[in-house]
């Protein structure tokens, strides 16, 4: 099939590559030129044969809405608009209504894979109607993992990025999990190798992981973490979480104190958030901030 792919950056620029190798049309618009292969929306949308699919893959917030608005004038019924960026679920009900008016379909789809599903596959979940979904479900297909798993249609417009923010909820936790424990052993005399602990982790146990996996990377890069500040960012969907959470009178604490653990980074340079960072870098090639 052919697909129009808005946001050519780090995830964008791969997926378009991995769709490319399933042997479907990408035309891709970025304002980078030096990335696109059209120069406008207007130039993506003529390239495109109707019914359109157009995949916008651009920040949360002002950009995303400005690219959707910008989509409803140039596309025309029977179209369908996927958002595969962050969005907050609330705004896929707002731009489906938008685009409904003009008879124009809405997926909304979270993704995971971050800078290794090039190769590895991109984890999806999408909500829609059945029918808006089926109409994008080649390009599904070549984005997910090999296998029967890695993708789900998570239910109604927004259920696929609530899926993807609970997933980055989730993430927080485990990651404070195992930063809090590097820290630990790093603590004791007693322990004199740590980073061959964290290998020794990687078959057999319980906590085996692919973020365990990643740690065990950071640290044969730099054993002790001494080349990273104690800081580490929050993308923003760990607050969605824990605001959906308070508005469904659901307690979250790992999530929710994994949340506030990155707030107390800005204020120390804390040895924890060393292993943040090094583990948002290595899965999603996150900046980082060096002594």
């Amino acid at each position: 099939m052919e697909l129009g792919l808005i946001g050519l950056g780090k995830m964008g620029g791969n997926m378009r590559e991995r769709i490319r190798r399933a042997g479907h049309t990408v035309v891709g618009y970025d304002r980078n030129p030096e990335l696109a292969d059209v120069h406008s929306l207007q130039e993506l949308v003529d390239g495109l044969k109707g019914p359109r699919v157009v995949w916008v893959m651009v920040p949360a917030g002002a950009a995303t809405q400005s690219t959707v608005d910008e989509l409803a004038e140039l596309l025309e019924p029977g179209d369908v608009v996927v958002d595969g960026g962050n969005s907050r679920w609330t705004d896929d009900e707002k731009h489906a209504g938008e685009l409904a008016a003009k008879g124009i379909g809405f997926v909304d789809c979270g993704v995971s894979g971050g800078v290794w599903g090039l190769e590895n596959g991109y984890a999806l979940m999408y909500g829609g109607d059945a029918e808006h979904v089926a109409r994008v479900q080649p390009v599904f297909d070549a984005l997910k993992p090999e296998g029967d798993f890695g993708a789900v249609h998570a239910g109604k417009v927004g259920a696929g990025h609530f899926a993807k923010m609970v997933h980055n909820g989730i993430e927080y936790a485990m990651m404070q999990a195992y930063a809090e424990g590097w820290e630990l052993l790093e603590k004791v005399d007693s322990v004199t190798d740590v980073r061959e602990v964290f290998r020794s982790w990687q078959e057999g146990t319980v906590i085996r992981s692919w973020l365990l996996d990643l740690a065990v990377n950071a640290l044969d890069e730099d054993e002790h973490l001494d080349r990273l500040r104690g800081f580490a960012q929050d993308s923003g969907e760990g607050r969605w979480t824990v605001e959906a959470a308070i508005d469904n009178a659901v307690p979250l604490p790992a999530i929710t104190a994994s949340l506030f653990a990155r707030f107390a980074s800005r204020q120390d340079d804390s040895p924890q958030m060393k292993m943040i960072a090094a583990l948002r870098n290595q899965f999603g090639g996150h900046a980082v901030e060096k002594k």
